[in-house]
C-alpha cells in the first residue's frame, strides 16, 4: 500500500467532517451453523443447550452427506465462553467460468454453475472474535470473491505461460520473455486471486457490520484445489499441516502480534500517530516500572531481530505496542492475531485508537504439488481452528491420524469419525486418546481432507 493511501485512510488531517444523517439499519446477520450440518442436531439458530464442559456435544455432518473428497468435519462449540460457537466452516465445489455474465449471486453455495470452464473445490474455516457474525459473513461471502477474482485470470490460467496482455496483443514481442524472467507460473496468478478476494471479502464485511450496527473480526483458513495443485490459504492463527506415513508438514504459519512483531512496530515507526502517545512501540523482557527509569535495559525495535541495551527513558514506560507472550501475547493489550477479516470499528477500550490499521487481510499462500506429490489412501491435510492446536501439537495429531486410519478403511465416514477424534482428544475425558490433562474450552472446528480421494477431480 502507498503512504499516501494509507493516511488518507487511517490518519485524521483536517477538520472533522460534519456528522452524516442516519441512514437505516440493516437487519443484523442471522446465527447459523454451515450448511452441510443440517439435521446433524441441535438448531440452527440457537446456541448449544449443552454447555458444561464435560458434556458439549462434538457435530459432524449426517451419515449419507458427503463432502468434496468425501472429506470430513466435526466441530465443538465453546465452555461458556461465549453465548454462540463463533467459528464457522464452508466448502463446496468451485466452478470458474470463462466469462462473466451477470452480476448476480448463487444463493447457494453448492450449486452448480451452468457454464463453468474450469473447476475445482474449496474448504474454508472462520475463528471469530467480538461475536460470530464476521465468521458468519466470511463464510457466505469468501467462495464468491475467490471464484471473481479467479474468473478474472482464468485465460491466463489456463495458457501455457501466463500471457503479458490478457487480451492476446502483443504490444513487444520481448513480452513472453520480460513474463520468462520475473518467473511469472501459473499458481501466481491463483495466488494472487487469492490474496485479492480476502481483500475484498474484508472490505464487503466491514461494509456489512457497520450497516448492521454489529462488530467483530474472524480469522481464515482456505483450502482450494486446481488444477493439480492444493493452495492453502491463512490469516491468523487457524493451522493446517500435511499427515503422510513418513511426513508431518505444516502447510500454513501461524500470524500473531510475536510472530509479526517486526512488521507492527515499523508500523508505528512510520506512523507514531496511530499509537496516539499511549503506547511504545518497543520491546521489552517485561513491562517496565517507575524504578527502571536511568537503568540500561534490554530492549530492540523494529528494524532489530536481535536485542540492545538501552537507557530508559519516560516514554519507555508507557503501555507496550505487543504485551505478554506466547497464547497471551496481545496487540495492543486488546487482540491475539495480527491477521483476519473484519475488525474495521475495532478500538483500544476507553481510547479511540484504532486496531485496524495494523492488522493485514492478506493471507500467506502455500501450494502443495499433488501431482508430484503421488498421494496414498492414508495421505490427509488437517485443517483446524486454533482450539485444537492450543492443546495439541502437530506431531500428536499425525500419531492419532496414523493410528485411526488403518483401522477403519471400511468406513465410508472414517475422515469425519477421525475428525471427531481429534476434537475429543482435546476435551481430556476418560476415552481421549491423549491422557496430558489439556483441555480446549474454545470453539474447535476440524476439517479432514483425503488427498488420495481428490486425484482425477481437479479438471478444465
Amino acid at each position: 500500500m502507498s503512504a499516501d493511501w494509507f493516511r488518507r485512510r487511517f490518519l485524521p488531517r483536517g477538520p472533522l467532517p460534519a456528522p452524516r444523517p442516519p441512514r437505516p439499519r440493516a437487519s443484523p446477520v442471522p446465527y447459523r451453523r454451515p450448511r452441510f450440518l443440517r439435521g446433524s442436531g441441535s438448531s440452527s439458530g440457537t446456541a448449544d443447550a449443552s454447555r458444561r464442559p464435560d458434556a458439549r456435544p462434538v457435530r459432524s455432518p449426517v451419515r449419507g452427506r458427503s463432502l468434496p473428497w468425501n472429506a470430513g468435519y466435526a466441530e465443538i462449540i465453546n465452555a461458556e465462553k461465549s453465548e454462540f460457537n463463533e467459528d464457522q466452516a464452508a466448502c463446496g465445489k468451485l466452478c470458474i467460468r470463462r466469462c462473466e455474465f451477470g452480476v448476480e449471486e448463487d444463493q447457494e453455495w453448492l450449486t452448480l454453475c451452468s457454464e463453468e470452464f474450469l473447476t475445482g473445490h474449496y474448504w474454508a474455516l472462520f475463528d471469530g472474535h467480538g461475536g460470530p457474525a464476521a465468521a458468519i459473513l466470511a463464510a457466505n461471502t469468501l467462495h464468491s470473491c475467490l471464484r471473481r477474482q479467479l474468473e478474472a485470470v482464468v485465460e491466463g490460467m489456463v495458457a501455457t505461460q501466463p500471457p503479458m496482455h490478457l487480451s492476446g496483443h502483443c504490444i513487444c514481442p520481448s513480452d513472453p520473455q520480460f513474463v520468462e524472467e520475473k518467473g511469472i507460473r501459473t499458481e501466481d496468478l491463483v495466488i494472487g486471486a487469492l490474496e485479492s478476494a480476502f481483500q475484498e471479502c474484508d472490505e464487503v464485511i466491514g461494509r456489512e457490520l457497520e450497516a448492521s450496527g454489529q462488530v467483530g473480526g474472524c480469522t481464515a483458513l482456505v483450502a482450494v484445489s486446481l488444477k493439480g495443485k492444493l493452495y492453502v490459504a491463512n490469516a491468523g492463527d487457524s493451522r493446517a499441516i500435511l499427515v503422510r506415513r513418513d511426513e508431518v508438514r505444516p502447510l500454513s504459519s501461524e500470524f500473531t502480534p510475536e510472530t509479526e512483531r517486526q512488521r507492527i512496530q515499523q508500523l508505528a515507526f512510520i506512523y507514531p500517530e496511530l499509537l496516539a502517545g499511549e503506547f511504545t512501540r518497543l520491546e521489552f523482557p517485561r513491562r517496565l516500572k517507575g524504578d527502571d527509569l536511568g537503568q540500561k535495559v534490554l530492549f530492540r525495535d523494529h528494524h532489530m531481530s536481535g536485542w540492545s541495551y538501552k537507557c530508559v527513558e519516560k516514554s519507555d514506560l508507557k503501555y507496550p505496542l505487543i504485551h505478554g507472550q506466547g497464547r497471551q501475547a496481545r496487540l495492543l493489550g486488546t487482540l491475539a492475531v495480527s491477521r483476519g477479516l473484519g475488525d474495521h470499528q475495532l478500538r483500544v477500550l476507553d481510547t479511540n485508537i484504532q486496531l485496524k490499521p495494523f492488522l493485514l487481510s492478506v493471507p500467506q499462500v502455500t501450494v502443495l504439488n499433488m501431482d508430484q506429490l503421488e498421494p496414498q489412501e492414508e495421505d490427509v491435510v488437517v485443517m483446524a481452528t486454533d482450539g485444537l492446536w492450543d492443546v495439541l501439537s502437530n506431531e500428536q495429531v499425525a500419531r492419532l491420524v496414523r493410528s485411526f486410519l488403518p483401522g477403519n478403511r471400511e468406513d465410508p465416514h472414517r475422515f469425519s469419525e477421525l475428525a471427531k477424534m481429534l476434537i475429543r482428544s482435546t476435551q481430556g475425558t476418560d476415552d481421549s486418546p491423549i491422557q496430558e490433562g489439556q483441555v480446549s474450552y474454545d470453539d474447535v472446528s476440524v476439517f479432514v481432507i483425503p488427498l488420495h480421494q481428490g486425484q482425477g477431480h481437479s479438471s478444465h
